[in-house]
Order: C-alpha cells, then sequence, then structure tokens
C-alpha cells in the first residue's frame, strides 16, 4: 500500500524517488531530534562548583572535585504534570539580576529549598522553612558555610534555590527568588562521563 509520499513522488524518475525518500527521512529525523530538545529532554553542562559535591564540575575550577564536568539530562515536560518539588535537582533561566551579580547568565542548576509562600530563613548555614529546620541530608559539613539571613516570604509563584556547595553557590540569598515561568525541568540523569552515568 503506498503512502502519501510514494503518491507524490510516483511521476518521478526512480533515482529521484530514492533522492526524495532520503531527504524527507533526514528531515524528519533532525526534526524529532528538536522536538525532543525543546518540549521533552535537553542535555546540560555543569559549569560551577555551586552543586557539589551531587554534581561534579572539572577541575582546575575552583572548589570542583571532578577531571570532567557533569553532564546532565534535564525533563523540560514533567512540570506540566505535577508541581515542583522542595528537593528537585532543576534547570532555570538565569534571572537578569542573578547575571549581574554572578557574572553568569543562560541557566543555572541548583536545588529547590522554598517554595510559593513559604518564609524561609538562615541561621549559621542551617536552612528554616516557616520557621522549622530543613532536614538538608545531601549537604556535607564541609561545604555548609556559616551565613545567616533575615526570614523572607516568597512571593506566589515562585521559588527559592540553593546550591548544595553552600560556601561556593551565588543563588537566592543573593538576588531572590524565581519565577515559575523561568523553571526549565528537573535534572533526572546524569549521562557523561562514563563513571558518574546514573539516575538521580
Amino acid at each position: 500500500m503506498r503512502g502519501p509520499i510514494d503518491r507524490l513522488t510516483a511521476p518521478l524518475p526512480r533515482p529521484w524517488r530514492t533522492v526524495a525518500d532520503w531527504a524527507l527521512t533526514i528531515v524528519l529525523a533532525v526534526g524529532a531530534v528538536f522536538a525532543l530538545k525543546l518540549w521533552v529532554v535537553n542535555p546540560y553542562r555543569i559549569p560551577s562548583s555551586s552543586m557539589e559535591p551531587t554534581l561534579h564540575c572539572a577541575r582546575p575550577g575552583s572548589g570542583c572535585l571532578a577531571r570532567f564536568s557533569d553532564r546532565v539530562l534535564a525533563n523540560r515536560f514533567i512540570y506540566h504534570f505535577r508541581s515542583p518539588s522542595r528537593g528537585d535537582s532543576v534547570v532555570f533561566n538565569t534571572p537578569e539580576r542573578a547575571k549581574a551579580i554572578c557574572g553568569a547568565g543562560g541557566t543555572f542548576v541548583k536545588r529547590l529549598i522554598g517554595l510559593p509562600g513559604e518564609t524561609i530563613s538562615e541561621q549559621r548555614g542551617f536552612v528554616y522553612i516557616n520557621g522549622k529546620r530543613l532536614d538538608e541530608q545531601y549537604i556535607p559539613s564541609n561545604r555548609r558555610g556559616s551565613d545567616t539571613f533575615a526570614p523572607r516570604k516568597i512571593p506566589p509563584d515562585h521559588y527559592f534555590f540553593m546550591g548544595d556547595n553552600r560556601i561556593e553557590s551565588c543563588d537566592s540569598r543573593r538576588w531572590g527568588s524565581v519565577p515559575r515561568d523561568d523553571l526549565i525541568g528537573e535534572v533526572f540523569a546524569v549521562y557523561w562521563p562514563p563513571n558518574r552515568i546514573g539516575f538521580r
């Protein structure tokens, strides 16, 4: 049974039909890759030590533990089906204020700490949500730091992000919360280097 492309190319000589078939296959394959990157999964590289030791950056960068930077995959559609959750490692568009303060733009990867409407504070390196200390087992004591900031309320539809390497992270403590529309997706896997491959 003939498909629509076969019917369209039927009047062409056989070599031209083969060329048209290959061209269409290539166009569809490229289109599928772009669609996957745009709506489903996109790769990112970890450029700084703000998420060490959870996600590695490459030496000789300041605070970096690994020879190669982790390459991660972010699920771009997950937040269409559920709300972002505390503890998610999230890729988001860098806010303008963060670009000015941190000297970096594009996208950041940080851990989601505070949710819309919550009151967040930090006392000697420990985070408090609505007055209750947050259990953060993913942060080694030598990376916690000793910062303190007064309680602040997170606006509606905004999220508060911090790096796991608190002593090296330029994050929401300095430039504020991130609007929901700027969240790209949750990091769910490391695909490079080979010794780090796995799901998060």
